[in-house]
């Protein structure tokens, strides 16, 4: 009985018999702070990135804005001044609405085959059999190992001969097939559930309502990395039209600002005016096209069920 008197009269030890409450606390705004440093962090990452990603096109910008005497100025100044005289100058130097229709008419073309043969031949790979597929398949990726240089010579002398030169199929046929894009849908459809095509072919779909119908909207992003890369690269291609054309009524935008800076010899703010109304064509095709890869918002959402 003493004991147990001893013992309710004892005052507690508050430091032992109260809960550690503060570190408990503590935790969540230790979390809260590694979150916003790691935030922060990652904001710092990306600004700097873009900011060196973006850096040549502003100083083309600022450079085309800038007085003869300003591009030479050390050190040199941001927007010194707002000479819009360099556009009109470079507009007036080059038929370029000439070359903006015909690289229009190119990289659309170009654009457009690749996405239809990228997509036969990446169905064809990707989901039927047939004797020689691996084999046909293995060709077409070794085609990506030869450069493109190694073959100017020939085909130039296979153009000079069914009379392709300096027209516009020499700028698109060559081009209407890639083996990139014939691997990247390939990939998309082996991503796709077998399933989808076997219901199908049981509801009495042929080949090609499989492929148009079910198969080319699951591959939507895929086909649209496609036509977007073959769509730039015909815009930004310099050497085979360089070498394949002599007029500029078949000339696209690229050799048309090389001859401009071989006529206008060291002209850079005029010439940087060119590459900047050459470029905002691209910039609108990107903001277009964005669409396609960002969100989830293309294929056969739940079309198989477990």
């Amino acid at each position: 009985m003493t004991a147990l008197t001893e013992q309710r009269a004892r005052p507690r030890d508050s430091a032992l018999d109260e809960p550690a409450l503060a570190p408990v606390a503590a935790l969540p705004r230790a979390g809260r702070h590694r979150r916003r440093v790691a935030r922060l962090t990652h904001a710092v990452v990306v600004t700097a990135l873009a900011l060196l990603f973006l850096f040549p096109l502003l100083w083309v910008l600022n450079t085309s804005l800038a007085n003869d005497g300003d591009v030479y100025q050390v050190p040199p100044s941001f927007l010194p001044s707002w000479n819009w005289a360099n556009y009109q100058r470079a507009w007036e130097a080059a038929p370029w609405l000439r070359y903006f229709g015909n690289t229009m008419l190119i990289a659309g073309s170009v654009a457009s085959l690749c996405m239809f043969t990228s997509l036969l031949a990446g169905f064809s790979f990707a989901l039927m059999r047939f004797r020689g597929r691996n084999a046909a398949f293995a060709l077409v990726m070794g085609v990506l190992m030869i450069p493109h240089t190694v073959l100017l010579i020939p085909n130039f002398l296979v153009a000079s001969t069914l009379g392709l030169l300096d027209t516009y199929l020499i700028q698109i046929l060559p081009f209407a097939a890639t083996a990139f894009g014939i691997f990247l849908i390939r990939q998309a459809f082996t991503k796709v559930s077998p399933e989808i095509f076997e219901a199908a072919e049981m509801d009495g779909a042929g080949p090609l309502r499989m492929l148009f119908s079910i198969g080319a909207p699951l591959v939507v992003p895929s086909l649209a990395l496609v036509g977007l890369t073959s769509f730039l690269g015909s815009w930004n291609a310099l050497i085979w039209p360089y070498i394949f054309t002599t007029s500029d009524a078949v000339r696209p935008i690229e050799v048309g600002l090389q001859l401009f800076y071989g006529t206008e010899g060291t002209d850079w703010t005029g010439l940087s005016a060119a590459v900047v109304f050459t470029t905002i064509p691209l910039i609108v095709l990107y903001l277009f096209a964005q669409r396609f890869f960002i969100g989830d918002k293309w294929g056969l959402q739940g079309a198989v069920r477990g």
